[in-house]
């Protein structure tokens, strides 16, 4: 134990010791450039592999975005086209279902936020701007724009070019509207009922937020077909959210189905695109989630769809009867999924049912299960199948890495793609023959980079994006890997520990950072978008301890699904015992200055903490917290704390914060953003008024007309020296 002692202060002595850089401030963390220096965003290989496209920030304006694509063979990128190019120097134009959609896809800036390829010949792109849709046209003589409407005042939503790029679709109040592409070409009015309740092709909220399905429309193979899904919000409850701005307060009614009310009720029809003639395709009444859908090659349209409990996963096929291919099942819940792909030998499929997530193949005839992967981890993803068998990511290093590999779809063992190395975290995109794939890779300290690969050829292509400041890498220290042990004293729980740079004679205090909610992590050897905050509070004095819980994800079914029925328990727990074993792990840690910073999740977690008679924490900042469960959305929290009987069922009674209002005995930081509409401004409210009744002190900092993650460089800004402040005045005293 000594030995491990002396080996362990040394290596905090030796991040401390490393060259000391200059003062990292929060106003260059959060100043443009971003020290990170930029990805390019949704980039994209074209049909016919000729480009690879992607939006990045404008010289002018980093918040707006511009289209540009770089040949695939090598060369430099070119500026496709900009939204300054196409308005005239006019504003643009969102309205709040647009902002709504952006916001459900964590997009907070403006220009061409969206586009896509239109048909096959690596010809055209397609876009929607400030109300109206465009295309860019690539020849000989470069991009040319082309604006194919011009009514504004009707904003065009989801637009989605046939396969053939000779027509596209697109919602307009609610409705599907076709345009053909050729020359005189008018828009074609496929659905009427549109409306302030009823929607036509586009997600509905649970879809978007929490099942990851951003549209509502998919196009048949031939072009001839939609198969697009009607959405009936008239029974979802109206939530009325004040959007509290420094000028003005705006109302805005969302309807947002909370735990235990009623869902929209969401239907599938196969539509003609030449007459709009529709067949519903008929679901069973305990299909309550429409997670996935499309056609198969065959012309067959599909389904996957969840029971209410998300207990029960079907995979649906609608021929002259709907046919159940697979159903997947789990006692706590099923997971969702994008890895349904045809391939030669059945359909590619995820399943948990061995412990630990793997593919299999599925014989759509039959049902008939055939194993696959056989990874030691759990499989991520597919990326895509081809020639060379099916590319996917999985799990390493008990979670903390993530590699890519191919394998036969014959069977045999995985080969990890030229790259390959530990301690970092690569993932990928692949074109239509999954020939090409385009790579990210990062590690920690080293931001993420793209890279065009062909599967099983040497050398790869980077693309273009903008450089990491040269001073990034002077900030980075390696982190110090633990493996701390939950509270069961046998599950192990990743965790990095950073020294503080600034050290001073005897004890220090510790800031920790963890999320504790189901799919995210926030120990990993890929780059983490909080390196340059952990630095900055390096050399402020503090140790910064990043942590793993059970309940988290990359690990196994055992451990993912320990939210099961319970929030604010497992995780509590976890955090607790981490916290309290960190003294004897690490030399210098004072136990009583060991400080939280949690966000989402992460702030009822931090939230949580506090209101707690046997909490570690000297101190926590919540931001955006859930408090009430029974505020929060359908399908997330029944998924893990099933129906909440009006808050009485003990998995939301335990788990309600304001409810133990009575224990704050420390400080703490509530932060929210008067205009989130995912975790509701109310949430934090019911927690003021309880601290209040209960006589507790509290800080509160509040960002009017910001939403759920607070963007803007000067609210940013303030955020961070808002916690700041917090932090120094409560974990260093008389310093």
């Amino acid at each position: 134990m000594k030995l491990l002692m002396s080996l362990l202060a040394a290596a905090c002595v030796t991040s401390a010791a490393l060259a000391q850089p200059s003062a990292l401030s929060l106003e260059r963390i959060t100043a443009d450039p971003p020290l990170a220096g930029r990805l390019p965003r949704q980039a994209e290989i074209s049909p016919g592999g000729q480009w690879v496209s992607f939006l990045r920030p404008s010289q002018a304006d980093s918040e707006v975005l511009e289209l540009w694509a770089q040949p695939a063979a090598g060369g430099e990128p070119r500026k496709l086209v900009a939204a300054a190019d196409l308005l005239g120097g006019a504003e643009q134009r969102l309205s709040e279902a647009e902002k709504m959609a952006l916001e459900r896809q964590r997009i907070s800036q403006r220009g061409i936020t969206g586009y896509q390829w239109c048909g096959g010949d690596d010809s055209a792109l397609l876009f929607p701007l400030s109300g109206d849709l465009y295309l860019v046209r690539l020849g000989a003589g470069g991009p040319q724009a082309q604006r194919l409407t011009n009514t504004p005042d009707a904003p065009k939503q989801d637009p989605r070019c046939a396969p053939d790029g000779k027509s596209l679709a697109y919602v307009q109040a609610g409705n599907l509207f076709v345009l053909p592409l050729a020359a005189g070409g008018q828009p074609r009015q496929l659905t009427s009922d549109g409306g302030a309740t009823v929607s036509w092709g586009l997600s509905e909220f649970i879809a978007a937020e929490e099942l990851g399905r951003q549209r509502g429309f998919w196009w048949s193979k031939d072009g001839k077909s939609l198969l697009a899904l009607r959405v009936d919000e008239s029974g979802v409850a109206v939530k009325t959210r004040a959007q509290i701005f420094a000028d003005r307060t705006a109302m805005t009614e969302q309807r947002y189905p909370a735990a235990g009310e009623a869902n929209a009720r969401v239907g599938a029809f196969v539509i003609a695109a030449a007459d709009g003639q529709r067949r519903e395709l008929p679901l069973p009444g305990t299909a309550e989630y429409v997670s996935r859908a499309g056609w198969f090659a065959d012309g067959t349209p599909w389904l996957q769809w969840f029971n209410r409990e998300q207990t029960r996963l079907t995979l649906t096929e609608f021929k002259a009867a709907p046919r159940d291919i697979a159903v997947e099942t789990d006692a706590a819940w099923v997971e969702t999924h994008d890895d349904l792909i045809e391939t030669p030998r059945g359909l590619l499929w995820p399943s948990e049912a061995s412990g630990r997530r793997q593919l299999l193949l599925i014989d759509r005839a039959t049902g008939a299960r055939t194993p696959l992967t056989q990874q030691p981890e759990a499989v991520a993803h597919a990326v895509c199948v081809g020639e060379r068998g099916v590319v996917f990511a999985a799990a390493g290093d008990l979670g903390k890495s993530q590699e890519l590999f191919v394998m036969p779809l014959a069977g045999g063992p995985a080969q990890p793609l030229p790259g390959a190395a530990a301690r970092q975290w690569r993932d990928a995109k692949a074109d239509r023959a999954c020939s090409r794939v385009l790579v990210t890779r990062s590690a920690w300290g080293q931001p993420p980079q793209l890279e065009l690969r062909g599967l099983g050829q040497g050398g790869a292509i980077a693309l273009a994006g903008d450089a990491p400041d040269p001073q990034l890498k002077s900030y980075t220290n390696v982190p110090l890997a633990l493996e701390l042990s939950a509270a069961d004293g046998r599950t192990p729980l990743n965790a990095f520990f950073f020294a503080p740079q600034a050290a001073r004679a005897g004890r220090y205090p510790v800031l920790v950072l963890a999320y504790g909610g189901p799919h995210a992590s926030t120990v990993s050897w890929g780059w983490g978008r909080d390196m340059p905050l952990i630095a900055y509070w390096q050399q402020r004095g503090y140790g910064v301890l990043t942590l793993d819980t059970r309940g988290m994800a990359h690990r196994d079914r055992e451990f993912t699904r320990a939210h099961f029925r319970a929030f604010g328990k497992t995780e509590v727990a976890d955090l607790f015992a981490a916290v309290r074993q960190l003294p004897g792990r690490v030399p210098g840690v004072d136990p009583a200055r060991i400080g939280f910073f949690g966000w989402s999740y992460g702030g009822f977690l931090g939230a949580r903490a506090m209101l707690d008679a046997d909490t570690p924490f000297a101190a926590a900042v919540a931001v955006a917290p859930v408090t009430d469960w029974t505020l929060y959305d359908t399908a997330y929290t029944e998924r893990y704390l099933g129906l909440p009987d009006g808050g009485k069922a003990a998995s939301y009674a335990s788990a309600n914060l304001p409810a133990r209002a009575g224990l704050l005995a420390g400080p703490l930081l509530l932060v929210h953003g008067t205009a989130d509409d995912n975790v509701l401004f109310e949430h934090s409210l019911r927690l003021v008024e309880a601290l209040q009744t209960a006589g507790k002190t509290f800080d509160l900092q509040i960002y009017p007309g910001k939403a759920h993650g607070i963007a803007g460089r000067a609210a940013r800004l303030h955020l961070y020296r808002t916690m700041d402040a917090f932090f120094e005045r409560h974990l260093k005293p008389g310093q």
